[in-house]
């Protein structure tokens, strides 16, 4: 398929003029490729964008974009994006909290009863009846100039988003679902667009789970320098800390430098001035303070909870199935795990979703639940 000419933009003064013709109501097809192979940071190579059969591939590389997006944090543009998590992320430092009004076309997809993470090849095919060849997926976007067949694929990516959005429009309308597609999208915003790390990330550790909370601090402690480091080097944060090391580190802490020199030793960003660093804070003392300040990481349902995770895992699949849609939309297991062994409403269940499930999965706790509630508070 030989896709439409689009511009080459590699000027600022090109670009700034391209969007500034946007006017009230316009729907913008917008996606991006960047590499993300040794940074913490992913690095934008191309910008696509799409409007009224014009398209444009801008090439970021070739000279700063500034503000140049700017039109698209108004709230009279709809700026369509497909899966846009990482691509939202890959914008922050122009778009810092994203396009004004965002239709990610994969959420509707999955509100219009076409599945869960569903592709944009697979929706161009059902709503274009166009097969697209996604042979540069892998492609290095950063090489210049592009070659021929880049330039088709990227544009491409944005030709259909137009169609696909008619038709998911129109189908979100006829099931009632627009305004929880809506929330969904602010919620995908708010989510890709943070600057700032998990103030909780030991959370995600469960193997901590029966620690005890001075251990689970220390563990805290230790991730969010990670993601500081990780932020400050530009680095992966598995180059710095491994998910296993943070674990083995705050479980059993090093007695000198040169154990922790040597239990480290595979890590590819860890230096001899972050090593002294790491070793330092394992060094100091936990205070009640930071016990205070870190979340109990929730342990895995077990007894009355795991039954009743299973309950509620099937009043979910049986909802999901009488509203049409995913159960994992719907709700996930990860946040059916936390709610059960905590009893607070999960903040990933905030929104239409409480209003759908909150009444139907409370009455399912366990007591043991009530009680874990007690005592967190």
């Amino acid at each position: 398929m030989q896709p439409p000419k689009a511009d080459w933009i590699d000027q600022r003064d090109k670009l700034e003029p391209w969007l500034a013709e946007l006017s009230a109501g316009s729907v913008v097809g917008l996606d991006t490729e960047f590499m993300r192979r040794n940074t913490f940071y992913p690095q934008l190579a191309l910008l696509q964008l799409g409007w009224q059969e014009r398209y444009a591939l801008v090439d970021p590389l070739a000279f700063d974009i500034g503000n140049a997006l700017a039109p698209l944090k108004r709230n009279d543009v709809v700026t369509l994006m497909h899966s846009a998590s990482e691509d939202l992320e890959t914008l922050v430092p122009w778009l810092p909290e994203g396009p004004g009004v965002l239709f990610d076309t994969q959420i509707a997809a999955a509100f219009a009863g076409m599945g869960l993470g569903i592709s944009y090849r697979a929706l161009v095919a059902e709503m274009a009846g166009v097969e697209l060849d996604k042979g540069e997926t892998r492609s290095d976007w950063m090489q210049r100039p592009l070659t021929a067949s880049q330039s088709a694929y990227a544009t491409l990516d944005v030709v259909y988003l137009h169609t696909i959005h008619q038709q998911l429009t129109e189908r979100l309308a006829q099931r009632d679902r627009t305004a929880w597609h809506a929330e969904d999208c602010e919620r995908l915003k708010r989510k890709s667009c943070r600057r700032e790390g998990d103030p909780q990330p030991q959370v995600a550790l469960r193997g901590a789970a029966e620690w005890p909370r001075e251990q689970q601090a220390l563990l805290r402690r230790l991730l969010m320098w990670r993601d500081i480091a990780a932020r400050r080097l530009d680095r992966p944060r598995p180059w710095l800390i491994e998910d296993a090391l943070a674990l083995s580190l705050a479980q059993q802490p090093p007695k000198y430098l040169g154990e922790l020199e040597q239990r480290s030793s595979g890590q590819r960003a860890l230096r001899s001035a972050q090593r002294e660093e790491v070793f330092e804070l394992l060094s100091q003392p936990v205070t009640d303070d930071e016990i205070a300040d870190t979340d109990p990481i929730p342990p895995h349902p077990q007894g009355a909870a795991k039954q009743a995770l299973s309950a509620m895992k099937q009043r979910v699949d049986n909802l999901a199935v009488e509203l049409d849609l995913p159960p994992g939309l719907l709700c996930s297991r990860k946040s059916l795990e936390e709610y059960v062994v905590t009893a607070i409403w999960p903040e990933a269940l905030e929104g239409w979703r409480r209003a759908v499930l909150h009444d139907r999965l409370a009455s399912l706790l366990p007591d043991a639940g009530l009680g874990a509630t007690q005592a967190h508070c």
